[in-house]
């Protein structure tokens, strides 16, 4: 374990790839006619494993969208008029000044869930869980008003280094406006107008001052401690009961109040002669005129579990139709590469007839993670529950696994000799080698002689699999085409 580790921190130069192997490689690169400096930065891209997390935070229409869009260079994030804009997914990869990282955008709760200045609270409580720096974004316009005082004071107290963003500052008569936020104490306002961009420079490289190179270590704590399992999935699937099985006895309360943020539950259990650090996310609950806000909350809540875990455990309420809900809470687990076990609950109350139909939609619904195992359980009465540990230490396997780069490269050619790409425009890609970059999850790196159609990558990562196991495990494959010699000086 204590390699796994190390793989995924700063000591290693080059990735997974040892010395001997990495100059091997290089050596393989420069026969293909591979630029040496492009392929370090494509294996330390791949390589580089979890990005430091930005997160952005203020009150309602102070403009946090508008500024993560300006910041990830693209309109992804949604941006109204209004507050209480929900959306799905809320972390998004940026770029700045060769340095990579995250943004969680925490903007757009529902206002009336509990009052506005509870849900800022939840909101700033979220990104301090989960965040390695926070951009707090005052309306310049308006001036520090008590919702914002509210959230320095969680800032403070998360001692996470903040960047204060005064935004709304279009023209220099804004700038005075901008100067009074000194009062927050958190420093030099950085006026800025995410709108127009004007500012926006300022802010991030003090954002990248702010960051670290690395994110802390967020899972596996001391060589030989807990594995960190996530618990997550929608409402009332059973999460709580199945925290208070595994433990044989009532740990955790659920509280029934929809919107209440509190701190995910962490238990140390032991199973299978194992101990585990469960994170259980229950304590939310939909109801019918707050299910906007109650909903964004639990993605916020279910992204924050899953940061601090090696391993999601997605519960699914089997007795139900698998929902778009559960499909997201999977992608989440997916897009963060952590290992995925799906756990069907309520196994005992289904009857031949819903047995058959929950098949079919597995097939057709969850058809993109099929890879992950699957156990049937019943969170109450105990059912299969032995079946749990095995699943997961399967998908831990699957998430930690390495394939060598000689045996990786002869398989690469054996599907580049019996599967070749097909022919598009007269020409024909070919993968010409490739390594494995990182693991925590599986991510590799190919280099080939032309763009790899979409369908054509989704078949090596079928063959991948096949030949190499990977179960339970996301796995992350970038390609870099070999550009025309002669273009560097």
């Amino acid at each position: 374990m204590n390699d796994q580790i190390h793989s995924e921190g700063s000591d290693h130069e080059h990735g997974a790839l040892g010395d001997a192997e990495y100059a091997e490689f290089m050596e393989l690169a420069a026969e293909e006619g591979f630029d040496a400096e492009e392929v370090e930065g494509a294996i330390d891209e791949a390589g580089h494993g979890p990005l430091p997390v930005l997160a952005v935070v203020g009150r309602p229409n102070v403009g946090k969208s508008t500024l993560v869009n300006r910041i990830i260079g693209r309109r992804e994030a949604v941006v109204e008029d209004r507050p209480g804009v929900t959306r799905d997914r809320v972390t998004y990869e940026a770029e700045w000044a060769g340095r990579r990282f995250k943004v969680v955008d925490t903007g757009g709760w529902e206002q009336d869930v509990l009052g506005i200045d509870a849900s800022v609270a939840a909101q700033a409580e979220y990104a301090i869980e989960a965040a390695d720096a926070v951009v707090f974004v005052v309306d310049s316009t308006v001036g520090a008003t008590d919702t914002d005082e509210a959230v320095v004071k969680l800032l403070r107290r998360a001692g996470k280094p903040v960047v204060l963003c005064a935004n709304k500052v279009d023209g220099q008569s804004g700038e005075a406006d901008a100067a009074t936020l000194w009062s927050l104490g958190l420093g030099e306002p950085h006026p800025v107008s995410s709108l127009h961009g004007r500012g926006t420079g300022d802010l991030l490289d003090a954002v990248l001052e702010a960051l670290p190179e690395a994110p802390a270590q967020r899972f596996g704590t001391a060589v030989g401690g807990p594995r960190r399992i996530a618990l997550i999935g929608r409402p009332n699937v059973g999460k709580s009961s199945l925290l208070n099985k595994v433990a044989n006895e009532d740990r955790v309360v659920v509280n029934e109040l929809a919107g209440t943020t509190r701190d995910p539950v962490d238990e140390l259990i032991e199973l299978g002669g194992i101990t585990w650090k469960f994170i259980d996310t229950a304590g939310i609950r939909r109801r019918v005129h707050l299910q906007e806000g109650a909903d964004y909350y639990a993605s916020l809540r279910t992204a924050a579990a899953v940061e601090k875990a090696e391993v999601a455990v997605v519960l699914i309420d089997a007795g139900e139709s698998i929902s778009v809900q559960d499909q997201r809470i999977i992608t989440m687990a997916v897009e963060a590469g952590r290992a995925l076990v799906i756990a069907f609950n309520k196994w005992d109350t289904l009857d031949e007839e819903r047995r058959y139909y929950l098949e079919r939609e597995i097939e057709t619904e969850l058809a993109q993670i099929a890879w992950a195992p699957r156990v049937n359980i019943s969170a109450v009465t105990g059912r299969h529950m032995e079946k749990l540990v095995p699943a997961i230490e399967t998908a831990l396997d699957g998430w930690e696994t390495r394939v060598p780069t000689g045996r990786l490269n002869a398989f690469l050619g054996e599907i580049v000799a019996s599967h070749p790409h097909p022919v598009r425009g007269g020409k024909q890609p070919r993968i010409l080698f490739g390594t494995q970059a990182g693991t925590k999850p599986p991510r590799f790196v190919l280099f080939a002689s032309g763009f790899l159609e979409h369908g054509y990558r989704r078949f090596v990562e079928r063959r991948l699999r096949e030949e190499f196991g990977f179960e339970g495990t996301p796995i992350h494959i970038s390609v870099r085409v070999r550009e025309k010699r002669g273009r560097k000086k």
